[in-house]
């Protein structure tokens, strides 16, 4: 199992950190958490080929966690020459609403596929890549999820739960990821979740936003639907997690001299291994599971 952290940034341009999106390679898939603006271009960095990705789950409809979906369906499609079968999809409601804007007739994209479907350069191309015949547009396969759902296949199993966020104008999902190479869990966007930290119990690596100080909340609902550091790692403390892979980070997180001290602060609550998240930053899960977290004495 591995893990290419693409983005670990907020909703603020950055040219450091793009928005959130990651991906993990297992059990012979490609699964992509999660695309926002920015994560297209790191994953094409990252040297993760837009042909391999299998399946794309998003955790809620904030703008951050799914812009560029629409790049990674569309490039995904128009490179995959018609060999490769439709993207399957995967978010709480309004996930097919969203998708069928994007791609359905009348939609969005409706000229683009037009005359790429129709252009007798755009055919030729298509059939220069190996398609045959009539070019058909893009269908992905966009399945809605509800908390407490599992999508199982024959080597892997994700699990749901939702995560309190900015409900009830938007349902936010975390992912618990199974399969024989490990276990990974994304929390999404979250505030304090006992369900978050029961479907964690255990698991290999549990990537968790961070997104301030605590202590610096704005008011009462930023602290219900927004992690800060002492959140983080209260969830991998009490869900046993072996590493904690921090993300959604802001300037004021990662500024110099808060780094540190966000980092001290959560080695005083939480006793496994933390991973400071950075684009791009690969994962190998296989190693964590296999190193023993060396004392500092």
């Amino acid at each position: 199992m591995r893990l290419t952290l693409l983005g670990t940034g907020t909703p603020a341009p950055s040219a450091r950190r793009a928005a959130s999106g990651y991906v993990v390679e297992a059990a012979g898939e490609t699964f992509v958490f999660d695309h926002g603006p920015g994560a297209h271009a790191r994953m094409l960095q990252s040297g993760i080929p837009v042909t391999a990705v299998t399946r794309l789950f998003v955790s809620h409809f904030h703008y951050d966690h799914f812009a560029d979906a629409a790049s990674l369906v569309l490039r995904r499609w128009d490179q995959g020459g018609g060999k490769l079968s439709e993207l399957a999809i995967y978010g709480p409601p309004p996930a097919k609403r969203i998708f069928a804007l994007m791609f359905g007739p009348g939609g969005v994209f409706e000229a683009d596929l037009d005359a790429r479907t129709k252009n007798a350069a755009s055919v030729a191309l298509y059939h220069a890549r190996g398609g045959i015949g009539i070019r058909a547009r893009p269908a992905p396969i966009v399945m809605e999820l509800n908390p407490g759902d599992i999508i199982r296949e024959d080597r892997w199993a994700i699990r749901t739960v939702q995560t309190p966020h900015t409900q009830p104008q938007l349902v936010s999902l975390a992912f618990r990821l199974d399969c024989n190479e490990g276990s990974l869990v994304y929390s999404g966007d979250t505030g304090p979740c006992e369900a978050l930290v029961e479907i964690a119990r255990g698991a290999d690596v549990l990537i968790h936003m961070c997104h301030y100080i605590s202590g610096t909340e704005f008011n009462e609902a930023m602290t219900w639907g927004c992690a800060g550091h002492k959140l983080a790692a209260e969830h991998a403390q009490k869900a046993g997690v072996g590493t904690l892979v921090l993300t959604h980070l802001t300037d004021q997180v990662a500024a110099d001299g808060n780094h540190e001290r966000v980092l001290q602060d959560i080695g005083r609550i939480y006793n496994g291994r933390v991973i400071w998240g950075e684009d791009l930053k690969q994962i190998e899960v296989s190693d964590l599971k296999s190193r023993k977290i060396e004392s500092p004495l």
